[in-house]
């Protein structure tokens, strides 16, 4: 089920679950121009290619290039969805038509979402700030009590600390973390424990 999960002034955040590993998948649409960008086609492409039509979704952004992640991207591409990743995770896709950079400006409508290059959790992680709100898009990289895993092939777990420690802990303490699955948090609940994760290792 879909349902409003952030609103203020200039945007509405949508959320839908998907698949077998309750993947988070998020329409982020701006109020003033009604143009939306999907966050993760990960999984249930009907599900997703519905929500796209309801909430006029223009393209879709990866957070990174694990499986999970982008179930749906043949799916959406042959919708007619422009499918962006970065170029360090490019090749765990089929296709996909534009590749991501760090410290970038994405325009959805009127708003702007900065792109944050994180890797740790695969080569090519990124992440979304929302300018204007205190959201940020967060992936597979930092969830409630720590970053993501880093056992697979192409993750790394100091460079995953690195990328909270310097890129993530910055942003604003009230910065609303919308991770990849599993519930929100914000840059404060997180920010007292990184020697914690640090010392145990994950």
């Amino acid at each position: 089920m879909t349902t409003l999960h952030y609103e203020d002034e200039q945007a509405e955040i949508h959320k839908l679950v998907v698949g077998p590993m309750d993947n988070n998948v998020f329409v982020l649409r701006c109020k003033l121009t009604g143009e939306a960008a999907l966050i993760d086609a990960a999984n249930e492409h009907e599900k997703l290619l519905d929500l796209c039509k309801r909430l006029n979704v223009r393209i879709v952004y990866e957070t990174h290039g694990h499986w999970d992640h982008i179930q749906a991207v043949p799916a959406v591409r042959d919708a007619g969805y422009d499918v962006g990743v970065t170029a360090a995770d490019a090749d765990m896709l089929d296709s996909y038509d534009f590749v991501l950079d760090d410290d970038a400006v994405l325009e959805v409508g009127r708003l702007r979402l900065h792109t944050i290059l994180t890797p740790g959790h695969t080569p090519g992680s990124i992440c979304f700030r929302l300018e204007g709100s205190p959201v940020v898009f967060s992936g597979d990289t930092l969830f409630p009590g720590g970053p993501g895993n880093t056992t697979f092939e192409g993750g790394d777990f100091d460079t995953i600390i690195r990328s909270i420690d310097t890129k993530l802990f910055p942003l604003p303490g009230d910065t609303i973390v919308l991770p990849g699955h599993g519930d929100d948090t914000t840059i404060r609940n997180e920010q007292p424990h990184l020697q914690e994760w640090i010392d145990r290792g994950w």
